[in-house]
């Protein structure tokens, strides 16, 4: 039934996304007058070679109208923005429903082990389809952005992704990329699954063990303190694996959509570090 609510749901949400579009193309329709005004003052100004009272007083309508405009259509974009975080939240929430419920009957075989490659293709949308941070002006950046760390009281929700701290099957400790599946406040331990369903295993870690996965991307262009820096020693998931390892930042991203460059560490290079790697702002954390 719960299921069903949400579907419900995410149908108005998706009806409420689709008029919020049309609005937005709407007011940008109507505010490229006032803009093409501007581009036509100013010519005028360099055909005239002056700046007369005339001009600065029409200017400084103009620029008014147009910071109203940009104001107005920047307001509905970020309804918008709150209404796809709100559907995938309810996609993610049914997703673990499912899950738990375990969407298949006694008569039905259980579902197959997803292949290596499908899983590396959903975890590289995943990490394209990050949020961007985007915040009024003067608003800082929050815990989980880019590289600023959880607060010290956070306490990751079931369907979190988080790196977790195990014992591989040989006896040494590895990171692994996980998912919660609960977490117990009276032992302060997590029970998360390993995401990779290959060798899938149910681990209970306590806190230290747990490092959340950034839920935005930091903008390099906005927002570069809330990003790694050149030399900084981070945790970094290793290209087409499911494992961190230790490595530094080797270039921080310079847009929005680029990721980090990285070395990790490997002794068999002479400097005891691979050549340059790629990897999404998702993938990289504060080294343990």
């Amino acid at each position: 039934m719960a299921l069903v609510s949400a579907d419900s749901r995410i149908a108005e949400l998706l009806s409420e996304l689709h008029q919020l579009i049309k609005q937005t193309q709407e007011e940008r329709s109507r505010s490229e007058h006032n803009l093409i005004n501007i581009q036509k003052t100013h010519e005028r100004m360099q055909t005239e070679n002056k700046i007369s009272p005339y001009f600065r007083t029409k200017l400084r309508s103009l620029y008014t109208t147009a910071k109203a405009d940009a104001e107005a259509e920047c307001n509905i974009l970020r309804r918008a923005l709150d209404k796809i975080a709100e559907i995938k939240s309810l996609l993610e929430e049914r997703r673990i429903a499912a899950k738990i419920a375990g969407l298949y009957n006694d008569s039905e075989p259980p579902r197959k082990t997803m292949r290596r490659g499908v899983l590396m293709t959903l975890l590289q949308q995943s990490a394209m389809t990050l949020p961007l941070w985007i915040g009024k002006p003067g608003d800082k950046p929050p815990p989980l952005c880019g590289a600023i760390p959880a607060s010290g009281d956070y306490v990751a929700k079931p369907g979190d992704k988080v790196a977790a701290r195990v014992k591989a099957v040989d006896g040494d400790e590895q990171w692994i990329l996980a998912e919660v599946v609960s977490y117990s406040h009276a032992t302060n331990k997590y029970e998360v699954d390993d995401i990779d369903e290959e060798g899938k295993e149910r681990h209970t870690l306590s806190r230290r063990r747990i490092i959340p996965l950034p839920q935005w991307k930091a903008n390099p262009e906005t927002d570069p303190e809330a990003l790694f820096q050149k030399d900084q020693l981070v945790l970094a998931l290793y290209p087409q694996t499911t494992c961190f390892y230790r490595a530094l930042i080797h270039t921080p991203p310079q847009r929005p959509q680029d990721d980090y460059s990285v070395l990790f560490e490997d002794t068999s290079y002479a400097d005891g570090y691979s050549p340059p790697l790629n990897v999404a702002q998702s993938g990289t954390l504060p080294s343990a």
